[in-house]
């Protein structure tokens, strides 16, 4: 059978969501509005962040982070699609195909700052008075840093070795964009070792820090259960379930994709990308930030503000 190396493949077809040709463009309006309104969201956030002092503080440094990140993670997984179903074709170039490199590394390091953020609020709640000294500007810098750095790297360990692998004249994706996995099941080579790489490092940005979230909300949870008011008690347990409700559904897509990444079909690789490149950038602002009162303020005021601005120009 012939072979074909990646730089013999000039472009790949997607087979997107053929599978369901009635949910075609109730499937795209759902994406648009989802990315739109992730935009939207997260670039509020950014600025709140940036012009507000009162929200020069670590947990909203992180927030920022993850915002940003957000961004460039939806972008890079649904834009492609959305182009695509716009311009009425289902393929995309050999280089926009390795820009996969980009959705892996912000869904790497989108687990990494999770956890960060997690022991944030477990070092505020649990140790507020040694919180300044622990969680100060210069830790915050090296997290971050750290966080994008190292699954970055990760993500080019993991992506280099796919861009070897033989096509054998396969370039269908069955996918609505250039997924690893779904690259993966578009190769007529072996893929064990690749699979196993993958897992292993899988296991470091996935499992690791979900158990340092784990252990982070146990405590936060014992010392909520010690809030004598059930007014305040009732008010922490609604912010951080809502937490936890982001973070499993982040969590129990990656986790059943990439540790078992030979066991899902293709259209299940739809249906959980989608929900993590887009329901959950979506969710993330309004529930960790655009629900506390120091966000909404800041929002209030931006929006007073800008709109003040443009008012006064428009009468002189």
């Amino acid at each position: 059978m012939f072979q074909a190396n990646w730089t013999s493949v000039t472009d790949f077809f997607f087979l997107g969501f053929t599978h369901y040709p009635k949910f075609e463009i109730i499937i795209f309006v759902l994406c648009l509005l989802m990315y739109l309104i992730t935009l939207l969201d997260n670039i509020i956030l950014i600025s709140v962040s940036i012009l507000d002092s009162y929200l020069h503080i670590p947990m909203y440094f992180f927030l920022s982070n993850f915002s940003f990140l957000d961004i460039c993670y939806t972008s890079s997984a649904l834009t492609p699609m959305l182009a695509n179903f716009v311009a009425g074709k289902n393929s995309i170039s050999f280089s926009g195909c390795a820009a996969m490199y980009f959705s892996l590394a912000m869904g790497s390091t989108e687990s990494v700052l999770l956890s960060m953020m997690a022991y944030d609020r477990y070092v505020a709640i649990c140790n507020p008075l040694r919180y300044p000294s622990i969680v100060n500007r210069r830790v915050c810098s090296q997290i971050a840093s750290g966080s994008w750095v190292t699954d970055c790297l990760a993500a080019l360990v993991e992506t280099m070795p796919v861009l070897q692998l033989s096509l054998c004249g396969n370039n269908v994706i069955n996918h609505f964009t250039c997924e690893i996995l779904a690259v993966l099941k578009s190769v007529c080579v072996d893929t064990s070792m690749v699979e196993f790489l993958m897992l292993v490092i899988s296991v470091l940005l996935l499992p690791m820090p979900m158990l340092l979230i784990c252990i982070s909300y146990v405590f936060i949870l014992s010392n909520i259960l010690r809030i004598s008011s059930v007014d305040g008690r009732s008010k922490a347990f609604s912010i951080y379930a809502a937490h936890l409700t982001v973070i499993v559904l982040f969590y129990r897509t990656a986790l059943s994709t990439y540790l078992k990444p030979s066991a899902v079909d293709s259209q299940e690789i739809d249906i959980m990308a989608l929900v993590y490149a887009g329901l959950t950038p979506m969710l993330n602002p309004i529930i960790y930030s655009l629900q506390n009162k120091e966000a909404k303020g800041a929002v209030k005021k931006l929006f007073i503000g800008t709109f003040g601005t443009i008012l006064i120009s428009i009468l002189k």
